[in-house]
C-alpha cells in the first residue's frame, strides 16, 4: 500500500462530491442547449475548488507527501495547518507555509536492465 494516501480527506471527497454535481448541471446545460444551465454549472464547480480549499486550510486537508500510517483516516484533523504545510499550493496562496526546498537536480547515469527473464 502507498504511504502517500493522497486525497483520502474530507477536504477532497467533498470537494469531489460537489464538483461532480457541477460537472453533471453542465453537462445537462450543454444536452439542453441552455447558457445560463452551463454557467450555473460552472459556478458550483467553482465554488467546490473555494469550499475545498477552506477545508484544507481549516485542517480538513492533509499535507502532500508520505504521511505516517496513524495519519491516514479521513477523520483525524491535521493540527498543523494553521502553520502551513511545506509545498502546499493552497497554503501559499492563502500566506501559509513555506515553499519547498528546490531539488537538486543530478545526473544519473542509465541502466540497462532486462526486459524479459529470457535475456
Amino acid at each position: 500500500m502507498s504511504l502517500y494516501d493522497e486525497g483520502h480527506t474530507i477536504a477532497g471527497w467533498t470537494g469531489f462530491g460537489i464538483a461532480t454535481v457541477g460537472g453533471g448541471v453542465v453537462g445537462s446545460g450543454v444536452c439542453v442547449a441552455s447558457l445560463p444551465l452551463v454557467a450555473g454549472g460552472l459556478t458550483v464547480v467553482a465554488v467546490s475548488v473555494l469550499v475545498t480549499w477552506v477545508l484544507h486550510l481549516s485542517g480538513w486537508g492533509k499535507p502532500p507527501g508520505v504521511r505516517p500510517r496513524g495519519q491516514w483516516g479521513m477523520r483525524i484533523r491535521d493540527t498543523r495547518a494553521r502553520e502551513g504545510h511545506t509545498g502546499c499550493v493552497g497554503c501559499r496562496l492563502a500566506g501559509r507555509g513555506r515553499a519547498a526546498a528546490p531539488v537538486a537536480a543530478t545526473p544519473t547515469a542509465a541502466e540497462s536492465m532486462p526486459l524479459s527473464p529470457v535475456e
